[in-house]
């Protein structure tokens, strides 16, 4: 019985298996979802995450300082010799006749034992170090904030710049599987042809000759693809070995940044990491007011209980409680510190105008870099026109070469001529499509529209 349940669930297995389409188990992704994915699984965006919940916890650090302050505490201490003085010190007057001296006797000042509990209760009642920091701590929020902003813009980037590559090679590959199907039907007419009689071996050795480099330039561009798509899981945070897909394609692409505009004025503050370089230059200003006041006082009150017992006195082993109790307020005033205030205060200003003058870098940077992108998008969109044309020439001379070969009336010298061109111009066509997706992403990316 068990048997013929087990081969049961075998064949209904291999039944299911059956009907799974080719490439299960395989994840089929775009663009668009491979970001996403990135976006989950970046080592780089998890680490930017994780300074933003420290910049949190800094927050509440901070706040802490100047919140109520309670603390506990309790000390024992053991006089092995308890400190006094001679009880003679006390006499005044000759001492009475036949008395007893004093010189020996001594009066001791503390018990043997001494039991001191604490409880303390301070509180910060103005600081300008304190509400400087507090307003830091919300600023540094905020710039890591836009440090999580600028990690996210580089995965998308290096993203987009890996699964582009990858996409064109996946689309060559297509394309040459269907030349080489398109060649080896021919070949297989032409040898029946030569079978017959009515051509030459030679013209069969040409065609498996050009049939033979495609397969080798197929199995290159194979390879070649592995490496890219490798760099892409890389880029995603996603494991080497796992299968991926890509499922985006030029032409879909292409459609889908249609509404780029090349002629767009420059936004600066579209780009994150020009703003996350201001809100930087604005901690830097924090600091540099923080020490261009080192005479603002920092005022603190205080109230501490200490129930206390003594005991041991000689040979009383009594405890005494002796409770204490003391409130104050403490008022500090940095008066001299030998210049350090200055030199730090000097200092904070030169990263201030370390980052203005690193401001200036960054704008000329990305307007260069939306200019050179705007003249990439012109040259590309020119040359897919030119090779469109290209293609179509070079489709209508391979489709007329290729039915007088058939009619008997073409040599097989001038077909495979006419498909290298052929297939020339079909890789020069994506290529071009490639460089003009590649020139729009890059004006999104300079102007900060991506």
């Amino acid at each position: 019985m068990h048997r013929i349940l087990l081969q049961t669930l075998v064949l209904v297995w291999v039944g299911m298996t059956a009907m799974l389409p080719a490439g299960f188990g395989q994840s089929a992704m775009r663009l668009s979802d491979c970001v996403e994915y990135a976006f989950n699984k970046s080592p780089q965006i998890r680490i930017a995450q994780l300074q933003v919940t420290d910049a949190d916890c800094q927050i509440v650090e901070n706040k802490a300082i100047g919140l109520p302050q309670l603390s506990a505490g309790i000390s024992y201490q053991y006089f092995i010799k308890r400190p006094g003085i001679p009880a003679s010190v006390f006499q005044f007057g000759p001492p009475d006749p036949g008395a007893d001296t004093l010189d020996d006797v001594r009066i001791a000042f503390s018990a043997n034992h001494t039991l001191s509990p604490t409880i303390t209760y301070s509180q910060l009642l103005f600081s300008n170090s304190y509400l400087t920091g507090l307003k830091a701590a919300r600023y540094y929020r905020e710039y890591v904030q836009l440090q999580l902003n600028v990690a996210k813009k580089n995965v998308r980037d290096q993203v987009t710049d890996a699964y582009l590559p990858a996409l064109l090679l996946s689309e060559n590959l297509e394309i040459l599987d269907k030349n080489i199907s398109n060649l080896e039907n021919l070949l297989r007419e032409t040898r029946a042809t030569v079978d017959a009689g009515f051509a030459e071996q030679l013209d069969a050795d040409r065609l498996l000759l050009s049939l033979s480099s495609l397969v080798t330039e197929r199995d290159n561009l194979a390879r070649q693809r592995d490496v890219v798509v490798n760099a892409l899981k890389m880029a995603m945070g996603m494991p080497v070995k796992e299968p991926v897909t890509l499922s985006d394609d030029l032409d879909k692409l292409l459609a889908a940044y249609m509404d780029v505009d090349v002629t767009r004025e420059i936004n600066y503050m579209n780009r994150p990491e020009y703003v996350a370089l201001l809100k930087g230059r604005e901690l830097g200003m924090l600091q540099a007011d923080l020490f261009r006041k080192p005479w603002m006082p920092t005022l603190s009150g205080f109230v501490q209980f200490q129930p206390g017992w003594q005991g041991g006195f000689a040979q009383d082993t009594k405890w005494f409680y002796i409770p204490s109790a003391v409130a104050g307020i403490s008022l500090n005033i940095a008066l001299w510190d030998g210049g350090a205030t200055k030199a730090k205060y000097e200092r904070a200003l030169i990263s201030v105008q370390t980052i203005d003058a690193q401001k200036q870098m960054l704008e000329n940077a990305m307007t260069m870099e939306v200019e050179n992108a705007r003249t990439q998008y012109l040259n590309a969109a020119e040359r897919v026109k030119s090779q469109e044309k290209n293609l179509d020439l070079a489709q209508r001379i391979y489709n007329t070469t290729q039915t007088k070969y058939q009619a008997g009336v073409g040599s097989s010298f001038e077909l495979v001529t006419a498909e290298q061109q052929l297939y020339s111009a079909q890789q020069a066509l994506m290529q071009t499509q490639y460089d003009l997706l590649t020139a729009k992403v890059a004006v999104k990316k300079a102007l900060g529209t991506e």
